[in-house]
């Protein structure tokens, strides 16, 4: 028999704050945290904006010379994880370490430690390159350096699914402890690729919005649409086993109900056009819920701004729900903090399990109009009303699609 996986803490680092209740309290206001990118000359970029980190002192978390050997997305994951560990009031000295574990992921990983270490390559010479530059740039220094700073001896993941890195990560955490692997998970996604090379890469593709305006730049599900803003960040979960989290009387903010994973096998950076990936991972997150789709008011969706995912995604939703999609409620996270690329499912189920918490859905910012296809209810304004469940949908670079299923915790 399958265990039941609960919500008992939550941390994040964010563009619009550090720490959940900051994060949470800009989202409830329908702050954005779009400026101008300030970490490089942007002179001779198309893209000029961005949904930067503020305020993060690393020595706020840890200590220097561990900050030292860890790059902003490894400093990310570990100053969420600490602040999901203290919210679950888990003592892990009091845990058997081998039964709690980590699946944090990162879609990229450094690019700052490679764009540094390669300018030093053809500046110095091979000699000079750091020893320390591979272990400070690979993706699963994230899952790494939280196992160690926190001393989790169990399962350790480092999924690498693009945009659905955090979603997937979740996924299989929940798997994890679903069948006995673990006890406790520490779950979630971050990434820090506001760089020279991660915008010039990404605006290559046409996919980065060339808007100079922090209040018209990211425009989920809108006409005038025109491309993601690239945020960064990290959200990080604590999943337990529900008699583990019973036993410790541990605050349970929601119930992970069901997962869906598929592959569009379609296109390397576009979404199958008839949405039928997407579609069916909200179909088996719901089949793994035991929960129908009649039962769903509301998604969060991927929605990042571009012309084919929002209009793709919005077809996958159609096709899984029929004309139960026209009583959907809909919002994009990101018309506030960005595309956060591997951490972006993270923050975003963080987002649902606050929404179910309040009884209140965001407004997707931004948003005035949609076109003809873009039919449903997409939530220009915020709405309160009972959340039973919530959908989270991630769809990834190379047709990676999946979905969770959370809901309120019911005995």
């Amino acid at each position: 028999m399958k265990r039941r996986v609960v919500i008992t803490g939550m941390g994040a680092i964010t563009p619009l704050g550090c720490g959940v209740e900051k994060f949470w309290q800009a989202v409830r206001a329908g702050k954005t945290g779009f400026a101008p990118i300030s970490t490089f000359d942007t002179a001779e970029y198309k893209c000029k904006l961005a949904a930067q980190v503020k305020d993060f002192q690393p020595e706020n978390y840890m200590d220097r010379k561990a900050a030292r050997r860890m790059e902003a997305f490894s400093q990310f994951a570990v100053a969420a994880a600490g602040e999901a560990i203290e919210d679950a009031g888990l003592k892990l000295e009091e845990e058997d370490a081998y039964r709690v574990g980590c699946a944090i992921g990162s879609g990229i990983g450094s690019l700052q430690a490679m764009e540094r270490e390669y300018g030093r390559l053809l500046e110095k010479g091979a000699s000079k390159v750091s020893p320390l530059f591979v272990p400070l740039m690979i993706s699963n220094m994230a899952a790494g350096n939280v196992s160690i700073r926190y001393g989790l001896k169990g399962k350790s993941l480092n999924v690498v699914t693009a945009c659905a890195t955090g979603t997937h990560s979740i996924g299989e955490a929940f798997r994890s402890i679903q069948y006995g692997e673990a006890d406790v998970m520490l779950a979630g996604g971050t990434e820090s690729a506001i760089t020279p090379l991660g915008i010039a890469g990404f605006s290559a593709l046409t996919a980065l919005s060339d808007s100079t305006d922090p209040e018209r730049c990211s425009l989920p599900f809108d006409k005038d649409r025109r491309g993601f803003v690239m945020g960064e960040g990290a959200g990080v979960l604590v999943l337990e086993e529900l008699s583990h989290a019973r036993q410790r009387n541990a605050y349970i903010y929601g119930e992970i109900l069901g997962y869906g994973s598929t592959s569009d096998a379609y296109h390397i950076t576009s979404p199958a056009e008839d949405g039928a990936g997407a579609a069916r991972a909200m179909l088996d997150a719901l089949a793994d819920g035991g929960v129908s789709p009649a039962e769903i008011t509301y998604i969060n969706a991927h929605g990042t701004g571009t012309h084919l995912n929002d209009l793709f995604e919005t077809r996958a939703i159609k096709l899984a729900f029929g004309e139960h999609a026209k009583h959907l409620k809909i919002n994009s996270t990101k018309s506030m903090t960005g595309h956060l690329l591997g951490a972006a499912g993270a923050v975003e189920l963080i987002t649902c399990i606050m929404e179910m918490e309040e009884g209140f859905l965001h407004p997707t910012v931004g948003l005035r109009e949609s076109e003809p296809e873009l039919d449903l209810d997409y939530c220009k304004q915020g709405v309160s009303e009972e959340v039973p469940f919530a959908l989270s949908n991630s769809l990834g670079f190379g047709g990676h699609n999946a979905s969770l299923l959370v809901g309120k915790y019911r005995e």
